[in-house]
């Protein structure tokens, strides 16, 4: 089977290189000829645990390739999958100008039945403008060609993704012919063998799905945040409440671990993007502005307990941040909290050292020489006045404590992961603080 990928961000390139894995003819398409180079040299271009062997293993095998001419690849497969980016427009909601104008290409070029699936997420109807545009152009062109457009939503977590697209739990595909049906499913057999789970349903549902899964996930981020502060408030540990809660087998502990807030590329996105074809629709979605609301201030948690305790006297103080990714094992830095803690400390005067195992140059491109570069974890809480940990990396789990104190000039901890034991940083000589106890 022979499929072509257009796209090789984060979805694309993982998408193309897991179907390659199991013996489909893939070819992946961007207009970046840079990054297209790159490819072909086996350099990869996002960080992701297990992709730079799987890519490099099937670019050798020929399963893989890599092309910027979507129009060379039109009529010599069978599915096109469109995984380009879909980011954030003025208002919150999704701009599909790359969807479209991948849509708009196929439209020109295609002689033979294709299968368009849209792999980014996109809000619903996406699809509908999809097929409008390809039938657009091809009217344009006098011609009569039978195609089909399907929605295949991405579930994959960063830092996770090649098991998650290897071992999924559900598929999810929305489609709106039988072709379609069985083309989705013979190309997702292989995945499934033990546990078919393809859920097939219309499109409409299978762009929702996407927004909702997420905007669930960002909610139960956002409930167990503003449950932590007022944990603090009133004396109660967080995560006895947590334990408390999570073993209700109908609420469960995924997802309901406190910190300073969510970011990524998905859930900041998604819940705006929801928010905004809600109101295009006359409703209001209430839990979720809230959802979004509590995530922004959050970020601002540990910022606000550094500067409480010295009294507002930020000025000229050191602080070290460990991590600055989103969450661990990417280097994806995307609305992570890091950035907004960065600016807020520069803000007030403090000089900042930061140290992150993978994310260091995707944040120099973001922040600039405004910071100190550290060599390691050590080195960023030389002299510093505070430690802050923002991204709770397994490096970080069990340091030299007493390394550490006799680095710091200040010792003093704030913990926005809350993965240290109180009672044993006290022991050590440090002040410790976290969220919600």
């Amino acid at each position: 089977m022979k499929i072509a990928i257009v796209g090789t961000g984060y979805v694309g390139l993982v998408t193309g290189a897991c179907f390659a894995e199991i013996g489909v003819e893939v070819t992946c398409v961007d207009t970046d000829k840079d990054k297209i180079e790159s490819l072909k040299k086996g350099v990869i271009p996002i960080y992701e645990n297990g992709l730079e062997e799987m890519v490099l293993r099937n670019v050798k095998a020929n399963r893989l390739n890599f092309t910027t001419s979507l129009e060379s690849v039109t009529d010599k497969v069978e599915v096109i999958f469109s995984a380009v980016g879909t980011p954030p427009d003025e208002d919150g909601g999704a701009d599909l100008r790359y969807v479209l104008e991948v849509a708009r290409t196929i439209g020109r070029n295609m002689t033979n039945y294709v299968l368009v699936v849209t792999k980014s997420t996109v809000p619903v109807g996406t699809a509908a403008k999809v097929r409008a545009v390809i039938q657009e152009e091809l009217d344009k062109r006098g011609v009569h060609i039978g195609f089909d457009v399907a929605s295949n939503p991405e579930f994959l977590k960063e830092g996770n993704a090649i098991s998650d697209f290897m071992s999924p739990d559900r598929v999810v595909v929305g489609v709106e012919s039988e072709r379609a049906e069985k083309l989705m499913s013979r190309l997702y057999k292989p995945f499934l063998l033990n546990n078919f789970r393809v859920i097939f349903m219309d499109i409409p549902s299978a762009e929702m799905t996407k927004y909702a899964a997420n905007a669930m996930l960002a909610t139960r981020i956002s409930f167990i945040n503003d449950i932590a502060n007022l944990c603090e408030l009133v004396g109660a540990d967080v995560n006895m409440v947590r334990n408390g809660i999570g073993s209700d087998t109908r609420i469960g502990r995924k997802f309901l671990y406190p910190g300073i807030g969510y970011g990524g590329s998905c859930f900041p996105k998604d819940v705006k993007a929801l928010i905004r074809t809600a109101g295009q629709n006359g409703y209001d979605m209430r839990v979720l502005k809230a959802v979004d609301e509590v995530n922004e201030d959050q970020k601002s948690v540990l910022f606000h307990k550094l500067n409480k305790y010295f009294n507002g006297g930020l000025k000229g103080k050191t602080i070290a941040l460990w991590g600055l990714s989103f969450k661990p094992e990417t280097d994806d830095i995307r609305e992570a909290p890091s950035l907004v803690l960065i600016d807020k400390l520069l803000n007030a005067g403090c000089k900042i050292r930061v140290y992150d195992p993978v994310a260091m140059e995707e944040s120099r491109r973001k922040t600039g020489d405004r910071v100190h570069y550290a060599r390691d974890m050590y080195d960023a809480v030389l002299n510093a006045d505070a430690m802050m940990l923002v991204t709770e990396w397994k490096e970080f789990r069990l340091p030299s404590w007493p390394v550490i104190r006799k680095a710091m000039s200040d010792p003093v901890i704030f913990d926005g992961r809350n993965i240290y034991e109180k009672k044993e940083l006290e022991e050590q000589g440090f002040a410790y603080y976290c969220i919600g106890k």
